[in-house]
Parts: C-alpha cells; sequence; structure tokens
C-alpha cells in the first residue's frame, strides 16, 4: 500500500461524506455544501489517498502566525493504525513549527489519548493549562 498526500482542498463531496460517515462523523455530512464549504475555507488541509481513493484528512483553521487549531483529523477505518494520521499531523505540526498555539479538542478515549500524547501534545488537565468549549 501506498499512501499519497495532498495539499489540495477541492475534494470531491462524495469522497469527503464516504470519510466523515465512515468515521461516524454524521453531523458533517448532514449539510455537503457546508461540508464542502468548510474544507475549502479552512486554513490548509492534507488529505492522504490510496491510488484515486481518499483515506484519510487533517484540516487546520487559524490564523497561520499566533494559533493553529486541529479541527479534524481522520481516517478511514479500514486504513487506521497504520501511521497515516501521525503522517498527516507531523506534516501539519513541522508546516506550522512556528505557530505558538497548536490547540485541538476531541473526545476522551485511552486511544485517542495515547496517540496524541505520543505526537507531542499534552492534555489539559495533565498540564497547567486550561481549557473551556462551548458546544451547540
Amino acid at each position: 500500500m501506498t499512501i499519497n498526500f495532498s495539499t489540495i482542498k477541492d475534494i470531491d463531496i462524495k469522497q469527503l461524506e464516504n470519510l466523515y460517515n465512515d468515521v461516524g462523523w454524521f453531523a458533517y455530512t448532514q449539510d455537503l455544501k457546508v461540508l464542502k464549504q468548510a474544507v475549502l475555507q479552512s486554513l490548509d488541509v492534507i488529505s492522504a489517498w490510496d491510488n484515486d481513493k481518499l483515506v484519510g484528512l487533517i484540516r487546520v483553521v487559524g490564523d497561520e502566525l499566533t494559533i493553529m487549531y486541529i479541527q479534524d483529523i481522520l481516517i478511514l477505518n479500514a486504513y487506521q493504525n497504520k501511521g497515516i494520521a501521525s503522517e498527516l499531523l507531523q506534516q501539519m505540526l513541522i508546516k506550522y513549527n512556528n505557530v505558538r498555539q497548536k490547540v485541538l479538542l476531541t473526545e476522551e478515549a485511552s486511544d485517542v489519548r495515547h496517540f496524541y500524547e505520543k505526537n507531542g501534545f499534552e492534555s489539559c488537565d495533565q498540564g497547567s493549562l486550561v481549557a473551556f468549549a462551548k458546544m451547540n
């Protein structure tokens, strides 16, 4: 299996729908026009491809100078645990190395915590930071 990476934001909506639905992120696929626009308006997007099949994606929002917020990082279930998510994350972290704040909000699960900690993130409940969120 050879995975190729792309920074093209204009990804076919059916490919996006398949990826988001496969990982159970159905809130994103309720309105595909909004999902497509959100991807296009992201600060940056790196996608992972197995030939012409979208298998993963990371997208960030922010100002490119002081904050980078990792909005989405997702991999098709059949492609998980193959290092693709780590590669996507590392590519983005290298690209925005000079940005001071690199932030993400995710669900609590041991495998999720392990993934981000092994990639250099510190949970706010473990360090000196505090995090707040308001979800609709």
